[in-house]
């Protein structure tokens, strides 16, 4: 297998101006979740001018195969994600989004580029490996349930089942031409939190006649932080962040509810659920003890996402190899989550970042605001790095 690695470089090296087109194209073209029809259709055409046949999913999600010599011998799956966020882009480049308010902001244009990349030098090796590829383009990552979940529960991990499934995230932080890894936990959980507390509104100067819930939302806000730092294991990682509280009163007026949402995420499945039975019983019998009421509504989130400590093992030597040892780095746990998460609870899956910042500090904003780009550098290796890091992992026995 060795053998394919210059021919690999040679490959990526010649697709990388096509590459950085695609990206730029959908850069350009960004779709909100779920409604990502263009894309799809642009990724579609593209996967059929290299002789493949993909197959719709989740409505705007793309499943594809890659067959090589004896195709059932083993499966390896490779997952991008293909919508983008409600943002105004700030940046001044021709390739700036053409839709107003939405922005590829958190780099799955360079995602789904890189995985055409890779597609492109696969199916050119076809006749060089055993086994099959299997592509997946899911629509949906920024929004609740998330693709992943969608396209699983369509059978996407079946017929034929991969073994591993593998995935990379843009990375700002790190200069393009290195990556980072991270095996067992690596990114969290997320709930989101809606309450309502209730109580009886008035005016400011009689309080004894009303019953205050500003009051009682801010014993919550502060009460509910026991969860984290007295309920939870403290070598298990626990966020609990409420970040919009809205009590529309006046100076003088107390109104009669305070509407608040939060987030909690964790790093276990087992705490995940027990810290939302801790706060629903918190809120609500503080919200009694104080003579109001206080609704709780729990929506349910990614899981934690699980890097399969053998496959990323296996990931970072082959990594070390197509990069050297010197451009791989280990990360460290992050409290986003990612809906990839959820090939990670069904399958042996490592998802892996690829810098993208440039050596001279350009391209450092972070994901998710109006000014993210990338040094485009990152995709002269993304596909190549992934097209490598797969025949490795067909070739396992």
């Amino acid at each position: 297998m060795h053998h394919l690695l210059p021919r690999i470089k040679t490959l990526a090296a010649a697709a990388a101006a096509d590459i950085v087109a695609l990206r730029q194209h959908l850069h350009a073209h960004p779709e909100l979740s779920f409604v990502e029809f263009q894309t799809a259709a642009f990724v579609k055409e593209q996967l059929e001018k290299l002789g493949l046949q993909p197959q719709a999913m989740a409505t705007t999600g793309l499943v594809a195969l890659i067959e090589g010599r004896n195709p059932h011998k083993r499966v390896v799956a490779l997952r991008a994600d293909l919508d983008a966020l409600p943002i105004e882009e700030q940046n001044d480049v021709p390739y700036r989004s053409r839709n107003s308010g939405v922005m590829h902001a958190c780099g799955h244009d360079v995602h789904t580029s890189s995985l055409l990349g890779t597609a492109r030098i696969l199916s050119q090796l076809r006749d060089e490996f055993e086994g099959t590829v299997k592509l997946i383009f899911q629509p949906g990552e920024e929004k609740l349930p998330g693709g992943a979940s969608l396209m699983i529960k369509e059978g996407v991990l079946e017929n034929p089942a991969p073994v591993s499934v593998l995935g990379q995230h843009v990375f700002p932080y790190l200069p393009a031409g290195k990556i980072g890894l991270r095996p067992g936990r690596y990114m969290a959980s997320t709930d989101e939190l809606y309450l309502t507390v209730r109580g009886k509104g008035g005016h400011g100067a009689m309080p004894e006649q009303n019953l205050d819930p500003v009051l009682v939302a801010a014993h919550i806000i502060v009460a509910a932080q026991q969860i984290v730092s007295r309920r939870a294991n403290p070598k298990l990682p626990s966020v609990l962040s409420f970040g919009k509280v809205i009590a529309n009163g006046a100076t003088n007026v107390i109104p009669n509810e305070v509407y608040l949402e939060g987030t909690f995420r964790t790093l276990n499945e087992e705490w995940r659920e027990e810290a939302h039975g801790h706060l629903r019983k918190l809120v609500e019998g503080l919200a009694e003890s104080m003579g109001a009421t206080c609704e709780l509504e729990i929506r349910r989130g990614y899981p934690y996402l699980e890097n399969e400590p053998q496959l990323t093992a296996r990931t970072r030597a082959a990594a070390e190899e197509y990069l050297g040892a010197e451009n791989v780095v280990e990360l460290d746990q992050w409290m986003a989550a990612e809906d990839f998460a959820y090939f990670s609870q069904s399958a042996d899956a490592c998802f892996y970042r690829l810098g993208t910042r440039a050596a001279d500090g350009r391209f450092g904003a972070s994901v998710h605001t109006p000014t993210f780009d990338i040094d485009h550098k990152a995709l002269e290796v993304g596909p190549g790095l992934m097209a490598w890091l797969t025949l490795q992992e067909l070739a396992q026995h």
